[in-house]
């Protein structure tokens, strides 16, 4: 059975994008293969980059990254799910990993290119990323990795960490693939700039746990089609962000209204708002109600994340134990 494995950063709140293009498919892949899922909060990757991770915050945001993942449906009964952090043999084979990646490859990352240059000083870390990112998944030998598409170069990446490590020590990692939903690719931010991110701050996200007058305030003054300057103007739906919501939040009978309505001019801007923000309520409020639940009952959260790192070293240390030996440490 394949074994699967991805991971998310606690750097900011839960966003429609991370739900999309990785939640959903966790909790698809869980009920799937069971176990054989892993998925990790990795604060160990949030802290690479300090402009994106407040260390007052870690702990914090950690903790509602679980709460976020377990109230849109994962199971802790049913996967492994921990805290990057709790289980140590990420940063030793990451350690190893570096030992085998030039510089050079790892500084042709398109994501190390973005963040290194808004940044004054640039932390080794950074430029390591990649290398922890390629433990996080070997450590487990996953073959089987949920990502969003700028990850792909990553993902390639580790393929051949993985290769170097098998040809100079012998074979050990299987070469994992990327799984993707492709139904969300790329979903734009609410302010019309590029792709929704954390990084990119609050006024650019929907966030899974946002009050909804929240959600509401932000998608009132989002930009539209430019061409429907007035009510009576018709628009192109393609263009517009927030028809790309409804694609993700509503039922095709609306998402045809929309459109039809867009193109003739049946229904302004703020209508199509409206529509929206009926959908989004209906599918984010239980999600909302669940993750109230959890934040009342802070020890099933706390026991569920201690069970998981429990799990994952169970399945980490033999495989570190047969590194250790392949690359020549001595054992006591």
């Amino acid at each position: 059975m394949p074994r699967v494995f991805s991971g998310i950063q606690p750097t900011g709140e839960p966003h429609i994008g991370n739900y999309f293009g990785a939640m959903r498919n966790y909790v698809r892949l869980g009920e799937e293969f069971g176990k054989n899922s892993i998925y990790c909060v990795v604060d160990l990757h949030a802290i690479t980059n300090p402009a994106a991770s407040d260390p007052k915050l870690l702990a914090q945001r950690t903790f509602e990254m679980a709460v976020a993942n377990f109230a849109v449906g994962l199971d802790p009964n049913k996967v492994t799910f921990f805290v990057q952090s709790h289980v140590p043999e990420h940063q030793e084979l990451s350690w190893i990993f570096t030992t085998l990646t030039p510089v050079g490859e790892l500084e042709r990352m398109t994501q190390y290119k973005d963040k290194s240059a808004q940044l004054e000083s640039v932390p080794a870390g950074l430029l390591m990323y990649p290398a922890l990112m390629a433990a996080d998944i070997l450590l487990y030998k996953a073959d089987t990795v949920p990502v969003g598409e700028d990850q792909t170069q990553h993902i390639e990446l580790t393929r051949e960490i993985a290769r170097k490590f098998n040809h100079a020590f012998g074979e050990t990692f299987p070469e994992p693939k990327a799984v993707y939903n492709r139904d969300a690719l790329r979903i734009p931010g609410v302010d019309g700039n590029g792709k929704m991110g954390k990084s990119k701050g609050e006024t650019s996200t929907i966030g899974i746990l946002e009050p909804l007058e929240s959600i509401w305030q932000k998608l009132r003054v989002a930009p539209t089609d430019p061409a429907r300057v007035r009510r009576t103007d018709p628009g192109d739906p393609a263009k517009c962000l927030i028809f790309d919501y409804h694609k993700l939040f509503s039922d095709l009978d609306t998402i045809q209204t929309v459109d039809a309505g867009c193109r003739s001019a049946g229904i302004g801007c703020i209508d199509c708002k409206k529509q929206l923000m009926t959908g989004i309520t209906a599918h984010l409020t239980p999600i909302q109600e669940r993750a109230e639940t959890l934040k009342a009952d802070p020890n099933f959260v706390h026991d569920a994340l201690a069970q998981g790192a429990r799990e994952a070293r169970a399945i980490a240390q033999p495989i570190m134990a047969e590194v250790r030996e392949k690359v020549g440490f001595l054992t006591l």
